[in-house]
């Protein structure tokens, strides 16, 4: 029996409930959500571990992200990554209802070392910001090992972070070695490498569900930290306008890059020799592919594989969409 043809693919969110999330990712996402009032992540498009994703619409409805990956890795992923055995890269919303922990993550090479993982560099989009919600990215200025370790075992950490209060629409790359946390009362997306290797260093004196402080992971991380990157501040973007709208381009790094496209008319997204990941940021927006049309509302993802390559977007109405390929 011959496979179907890929076409622009949504996944079912993992969601994933933890002690600082929330409930905005139902109330303001539309994510469905339990009764629960600590749901911080949707894991949209995830091939990480047993967190995998599983397509939800059209003729492969079932199939899991890593099937595809091991099966029609050139059709999905494109020439250039056709033997990679994972996809590489994890996307994601989150709602810090409560601020996360103070973390850094490492680099390919100390991951695998020390934590048999790949490495973890990331970028944040912000979506919405309740009054006063901060996050802290980098360290200060001439912030030493020896100062971060003094503060450490003073627990006096965040006087050393580099403290933004961010606005919807910022967008803060997050590399390896980045001392950051998120702060309460920020909904943002998230992609980053396919990997959960974290090193928490500080947990504002909070404690687990099981009533005991969550673990530190404090050797791992001053091997990790890069005392030397300083304040990490929102991105600049490049901007360009067109008749359609605008385009920004957004992070870049050597594992991903971010474009938003601001559309009140029809545009074409997407390459043609490799996959690209959609976000949808504000209002809705119609993908068209071979006379079919696939809704991307806000707060929803989709992968448009390489196979299909370029796709036209139209909005209904204006809406902002996030697009993210690999280099």
């Amino acid at each position: 029996m011959t496979a179907p043809a890929l076409y622009p693919l949504r996944f079912e969110p993992i969601l994933r409930r933890l002690i600082w999330g929330g409930r905005r990712l139902g109330t303001v996402l539309g994510k469905s959500l339990g009764p629960a009032a600590d749901y911080a992540e949707s894991w949209e498009i995830s091939d990480y571990r047993d967190a995998v994703s599983i397509v939800n619409n059209g003729p492969l409805a079932g199939t899991s992200l890593r099937t595809l990956v091991a099966e029609r890795p050139a059709e999905l992923l494109g020439p250039r990554l056709a033997s990679l055995e994972q996809f590489p890269l994890l996307v994601k919303f989150i709602d810090a209802c409560e601020v996360l922990s103070v973390q850094v993550h490492p680099d390919d090479e100390q991951g695998r070392r020390l934590s048999g993982d790949r490495g973890k560099t990331e970028a944040w989009v912000v979506m919405a910001v309740e009054p006063g919600g901060v996050i802290y990215a980098g360290l200060e200025r001439g912030v030493s090992r020896s100062d971060f370790e003094a503060a450490v075992a003073a627990g006096t950490v965040p006087p050393l972070l580099h403290r933004i209060e961010p606005g919807p629409g910022d967008c803060i790359l997050i590399e390896s070695g980045t001392v950051h946390a998120i702060g309460a009362g920020v909904l943002l997306a998230e992609i980053q490498q396919t990997s959960d290797a974290t090193y928490r260093v500080d947990d504002w004196g909070r404690v687990g569900p099981d009533g005991q402080p969550r673990p530190l992971h404090l050797k791992e991380a001053l091997e990790v930290i890069d005392f030397d990157l300083g304040p990490v501040d929102p991105i600049t973007p490049t901007i360009e306008t067109h008749p359609w709208g605008q385009r920004e381009r957004l992070a870049r790094s050597a594992y991903f890059e971010f474009e938003r496209f601001t559309l009140h008319d029809k545009t074409t997204l997407g390459r043609d020799q490799g996959c690209t990941i959609l976000l949808g940021l504000e209002g809705r927006s119609i993908v068209e592919h071979q006379g079919s049309g696939y809704p991307l509302d806000h707060g929803a993802s989709m992968l448009v594989p390489a196979a299909v390559g370029r796709v036209v977007i139209a909005p209904e109405g204006a809406s902002t969409v996030l697009s993210c390929v690999i280099p």
